[in-house]
């Protein structure tokens, strides 16, 4: 299945010649505060610092912005007033030597409101400021809603009503549900900021992760901490498509909240569909289900997108060239699709729903680390996983179905299996209940688990984090990458550098053998 053509986001440094978009959209979003600012200013910003410059552009057109400063924190983690920071004719705030981020400014295209890019954008400042191990993110933030109650209540008033959420305010309430805290009241901030009153929060977010040290400052990291999701699906009697896609939002958006940067659904999540057409025959019902994936997995990577979230569709039929695939897609939250199908057929898919299997394994790169899928069987066959260790996956997904106890342990063993002779993590995700009105998916078990390798630097039983059995809910599991790192090379033991090459190898056929 190729990419949904449309949005498609991704994250870079602002350059000059950015300039022309990024006016346009601060002259759409500020034409109350004099709008765009000029090139002049934005070039002296690139200059003085360019990690600072975020844009997140959808295909090469720039749609939200955020610009930042390098500051001394106990210069501007007391009141100031804006033109301190930053005017018309230079950028005093800016110090190459400073210990916190200043937020100068995030503003996005109204075009795309509502797919979440300013907390995205937050999330990327958040980032610099770890990687640049910087104490502090601080900024100035404006009280748009003010004027509205200005004759009923005190500022004061209104910022701890904010902070109740009995009002709510388009900058301070994005700014509190982005963890940030206000430290102080700033009068005169920006005089002609009228609906403020000139009033603006000092608002501060800390780096828990910051150690001092001033002799160094990194500009660029890996991620190291991943935080992944997992649904432990229901399956149940669905009305419709949107029925069924109004349930994954529903998960989706709670592990956005949770700030997870994978989540991942079960094998075949889609199959209550199947119910909407009782009288078809098995092999009918899969081809009738395999017609509602295109929109699904399409709706999904709008989902991976608007919530800022890795989604691993589980698995969804698809029929190509009148065959029918076992296809698990990876929903980039850039917007980009890739899929894997399943390589090993079961023989009940293949009697029941004369499915055919895969011809091609492969890692995918993503923001939060190099991953691998296999569905299901897949995992119960260590060629495959190897295959994916050799080129160095992180994390390993395993969407599965299965239907009794010992058919779930298989692949659960098998699973564990692979984190420890991979040396990698093994996600694997689940359904639970029952389908009466679906021949063949009537019945599920499952305990969703995240495995980890099996050593010193990992939980004593080598599971990070697992589900209650046959219970609908989210999983969640922090992962530290770094320690596989440390585990490749100071591990007791060491299953992949211990690989005797010179007795056997592992090979993967393509077409042209």
């Amino acid at each position: 299945m190729t990419e949904p053509q449309g949005t498609r986001l991704n994250i870079r440094p602002i350059t000059l010649a950015d300039y022309p978009q990024l006016a346009d959209i601060m002259a759409k979003v500020y034409p109350d505060l004099g709008g765009a600012w000029s090139e002049a200013t934005l070039a002296k910003l690139i200059r003085l610092f360019p990690a600072g410059q975020i844009a997140i552009v959808d295909h090469d057109h720039v749609v939200a912005v955020a610009l930042t400063l390098c500051v001394k924190y106990d210069k501007y983690s007391i009141p100031h007033r804006y033109d301190e920071v930053i005017n018309e004719k230079r950028i005093p705030g800016h110090n190459a030597k400073g210990d916190a981020l200043y937020g100068l400014d995030v503003f996005v295209d109204p075009n795309y409101r509502g797919a979440r890019l300013g907390r995205r954008l937050y999330e990327a400042r958040k980032e610099l400021c770890r990687d640049l191990n910087l104490r502090a993110i601080l900024a100035g933030g404006r009280l748009p809603g003010y004027h509205k109650v200005a004759d009923q209540m005190e500022v004061t008033d209104y910022i701890e009503a904010v902070g109740r959420k009995s009002i709510h305010d388009p900058i301070l309430s994005f700014q509190l549900s982005n963890d940030f805290t206000v430290k102080r009241l700033m009068r005169g901030y920006l005089p002609e900021d009228t609906n403020s009153a000139g009033f603006a929060t000092l608002l501060e977010w800390d780096n828990i992760f910051y150690e001092r040290d001033d002799n160094s400052i990194a500009y660029e990291s890996i991620k190291s901490q991943v935080r992944v999701g997992v649904v432990q699906w229901q399956m149940q009697h669905t009305h419709s498509v949107d029925d069924l896609l109004n349930q994954v939002e529903f998960f989706v958006d709670a592990m956005s909240d949770y700030r997870s940067d994978f989540a991942l659904f079960p094998e075949f999540f889609s199959a209550p569909l199947m119910g909407l057409a009782p009288d078809l025959s098995a092999v009918e019902a899969m081809r009738f289900l395999a017609g509602f994936t295109k929109e699904i997995c399409y709706r999904i990577s709008q989902m991976a997108v608007s919530y800022n979230i890795n989604i691993i569709a589980g698995s969804l039929p698809l029929i190509d060239n009148d065959q029918v695939y076992n296809v698990a897609y990876l929903c980039r939250r850039d917007g980009s699709v890739e899929e894997q199908r399943k390589i090993h057929i079961t023989p009940s898919e293949r009697r029941d729903w004369i499915i055919s299997g895969g011809d091609r394994i492969q890692t995918f790169e993503t923001d939060a680390g190099r991953v691998g899928i296999l569905i299901c069987y897949d995992v119960e066959f260590p060629e495959l996983g190897r295959i994916l260790a050799e080129q160095k996956i992180d994390i390993l997904f395993v969407p599965f179905w299965t239907d009794t106890k010992n058919g779930y342990l298989r692949v659960r063993h098998c699973a564990q299996a692979r984190a420890i002779e991979n040396e990698c993590y093994v996600v694997i995700g689940g359904s639970c209940g029952n389908l009466p009105r679906v021949d063949n998916v009537d019945i599920q078990y499952a305990q969703s688990a995240v495995f980890t390798p099996s050593d010193l630097f990992f939980p004593h039983d080598a599971i990070q984090s697992e589900a209650v059995a046959n219970s609908e809910q989210l999983l969640f599991a922090d992962l530290d990458i770094d320690k596989l790192q440390q585990l490749h090379f100071e591990g007791s033991v060491n299953n992949l550098r211990d690989r005797r090459h010179d007795l056997y190898r592992l090979k993967w056929f393509d077409d042209a053998e």
